[in-house]
């Protein structure tokens, strides 16, 4: 049951420029009381907003939620190897930021960047939580070259009349159907933008861009990860649901390396039954606990 008696005020929307685009970035300022601040990335195809209800039960943190290269009202490119870029917008947004300290929170895509910018700029992060993210068994990295255009998510409806059509049609529908129904209300609401002819509402992150992203994930240039990985000294939490993939397209398995939390130094497993990859949109309370007990925070 979701409980209406937590609210946050609506987060300060920024805009920096960084690595040649503009980024948007959401504040939810905290109490001065000392914590670290949390900084929060996203997955694939989603948005900042999509934290909100985590957010809500962090009462009083003061919280940052980064709109990633190509989502959100972040600025539309087409990433060629995101993966390595992603990292380093995220230290860029961390710089512009202040960040030092920090406590960083990754889901999928947003935990393989976090990695990465933790590694090259370790003094802004004290700790990680790594939320199923999508960095595969070393060996899986073997790939020269991808084909965005054969991706299904290419071939996303990408255009709706409204966020209120879009939740009806994902309502009920696998994934959606294990989310929290708040999630769901708020990766509708904040994940459209109006259509450049004026005509109803597109997708925050375009299918071309979003199918770039997955047919990239295991090219040979993304493999340097685990050199990333043995440079994080830091601690870090890796939660990963157990439901195993039985393709790359299965989206509600986890695409994290099972020993992952062994490659770090001071890394820590935590394995979930019950969820599938999208635990943050499952369990946002579950989340946000888990959050407000890692080391240092």
């Amino acid at each position: 049951m979701t409980d209406i008696t937590l609210t946050r005020p609506d987060p300060i929307e920024h805009r920096i420029v960084a690595n040649g685009i503009h980024f948007c970035v959401f504040e939810w300022p905290g109490d001065d009381d000392g914590r670290a601040p949390i900084l929060l990335l996203h997955a694939t195809g989603f948005h900042a907003r999509c934290w909100d209800q985590v957010i809500r039960y962090l009462p009083g943190r003061h919280c940052y939620a980064l709109d990633t290269r190509g989502h959100g009202r972040t600025d539309k490119v087409m990433p060629a190897n995101p993966w390595p870029q992603a990292g380093a917008d995220a230290v860029a947004i961390a710089q512009a930021l202040g960040l030092s300290g920090a406590v960083a929170v990754g889901h999928s895509m947003g935990g393989h960047a976090l990695t990465r910018a933790a590694a090259a700029y370790p003094e802004a992060f004290a700790a990680l939580v790594l939320i199923d993210p999508v960095i595969l068994p070393r060996p899986y990295y073997e790939k020269d070259v991808a084909e965005p255009e054969k991706h299904f998510t290419h071939r996303r409806r990408a255009h709706f009349a409204s966020s209120e059509q879009m939740y009806e049609r994902f309502k009920g529908r696998s994934p959606f159907d294990t989310w929290d129904d708040a999630v769901l209300r708020d990766y509708c609401a904040y994940g459209l933008l109006p259509a450049a002819d004026g005509h109803g509402f597109v997708l925050a992150c375009p299918p071309a861009v979003e199918a770039c992203i997955y047919t990239t994930a295991e090219l040979k240039a993304n493999a340097d990860i685990y050199d990333a990985i043995a440079r994080v000294q830091i601690p870090v939490l890796v939660m990963r649901c157990s439901r195993r993939p039985t393709s790359f397209d299965d989206f509600a398995a986890s695409p994290t390396a099972p020993d992952l939390a062994s490659h770090y130094t001071r890394g820590e497993d935590m394995l979930l039954h019950g969820h599938t990859h999208f635990i943050p949109m499952e369990s946002p309370r579950r989340v946000a606990k888990t959050i407000s007990r890692v080391p240092l925070a």
